[in-house]
């Protein structure tokens, strides 16, 4: 007599992906317990406190009893700063009644594809990029697009690549800048450009720009300020990186008229809200003092310049120069290794943990991510340790 029947698991699951980092991270987490010494550059998270300031706003939030639940769209008064400190660092004018509160930036990721894309539509998004814009896509059932990002433009994208890949079938374009892994930044030219290209199209804009603070030249620019551009970007900010809020989880954005309603029925459906103390924290960030997030950046600059030029000074590697965010991507086509064994043995054998450049597309290929939010000595401990990995395997 056969035995009862076993529960299922739903095939979607077989779209959903995942972020290597957090593996990875697990993977290194393991070698620990059993005594390694790791060096940990695979995790995209400051190593900077919270400034002290943001903390004491959640602890008075919490003992006036701000525990309960609140508005999905966000309290007022985040609401209010967010749309005011977009319009100040943007140029463009953004209303409180566009500007929504989530739980991190990754709800706006999945509930933006969900809200606008039907399956079959298609979306363009960079590549290498950040993993879960191809994982949203695909769970969605909509066409993954990708847009090369090339590393002799910096990792930027050129136009014409852009214009190839957008369609009548285009529903959504997908931009991040500065850039999570490669710290591109998509130049004034070509994101004028990309901005005509789009505009003659019928499709959205999700604009991630949760690395807007973190550039190391120049002044940052928004696709939300091109002519017509407001009206079909969703404009993606929040404090995990700026203010080294990663395990706070608070995002906002501000998002067209006609997408405010469909987002925030997501929110009902999903998390119900983000807590009211964690909201007052994020109205202090944008409030009060500025020089935390400008000390960080300073410190950032500096292990940049040291991260890259030793990484371009190890056998086999190359490395471009970041102009935003906190990563290298460099490339290593001349190691006689996959970037994916390369990784994966510099963990196992030399206590680096960083990530193999295909984590995020087949664009990475032949490269590694490679965070240096991590402290001047970690990085100078963990280019020793490459070279001395290195050295005899090229020769």
């Amino acid at each position: 007599m056969a035995g009862p029947a076993h529960p299922r698991l739903a095939a979607s699951l077989d779209r959903l992906g995942t972020e290597t980092a957090f593996s990875v991270l697990a993977r290194a987490k393991e070698l620990e317990r059993s005594g390694r010494d790791v060096i940990h550059l695979e995790i995209g998270e400051p190593d900077f406190e919270t400034p002290a300031h943001i903390r004491a706003a959640a602890v008075a939030a919490l003992d006036a009893g701000e525990t309960h639940y609140c508005p999905s769209a966000g309290i007022p008064e985040l609401r209010e700063e967010a749309a005011a400190y977009l319009s100040r660092t943007r140029g463009v004018s953004v209303s409180p009644g566009r500007l929504l509160v989530g739980n991190g930036a990754k709800p706006f990721l999945f509930f933006t594809v969900l809200a606008v894309c039907n399956p079959g539509d298609e979306v363009v998004y960079p590549d290498p990029g950040f993993p879960i814009y191809e994982s949203a896509v695909r769970w969605s059932g909509a066409v993954p697009v990708p847009l090369p990002l090339r590393e002799e433009r910096d990792f930027g994208f050129d136009p014409a690549d852009l214009a190839a890949r957008l369609t009548e079938r285009t529903k959504l374009v997908i931009l991040n800048s500065p850039q999570n892994p490669t710290g591109g930044v998509i130049g004034g030219g070509d994101l004028a450009e990309t901005a005509r290209l789009i505009a003659r199209t019928r499709a959205w804009v999700l604009s991630d720009e949760v690395y807007g603070r973190l550039l190391y030249e120049g002044e940052f620019r928004s696709i939300a300020s091109e002519p017509g551009m407001l009206d079909r970007t969703i404009l993606l900010d929040g404090f995990s990186k700026t203010y080294a809020m990663t395990g706070w989880r608070c995002g906002f954005a501000a998002v067209p008229e006609s997408l405010v309603d469909p987002l925030v029925r997501f929110f009902v459906n999903s998390t119900s809200c983000v807590p009211p103390f964690v909201q007052r924290a994020g109205v202090a960030a944008l409030t009060g003092p500025q020089d935390a997030p400008a000390a960080m950046l300073a410190e950032l600059r500096r292990r940049r310049d040291l991260i890259v030029a030793g990484l371009d000074a190890l056998p086999g590697v190359s490395c471009r120069m970041p102009k935003g965010a906190f990563y290298a991507f460099p490339n290593v086509a001349s190691v006689p290794l996959p970037a994916e064994e390369l990784a994966r043995r510099l963990l196992d054998e030399a206590g680096v943990a960083l990530l193999a450049g295909s984590a995020f597309g087949p664009g990475g290929a032949a490269n590694l991510r490679v965070s240096y939010a991590s402290s001047i000595e970690n990085l100078e401990r963990a280019l020793e340790r490459m070279r001395a990995f290195l050295e005899p395997l090229v020769r």
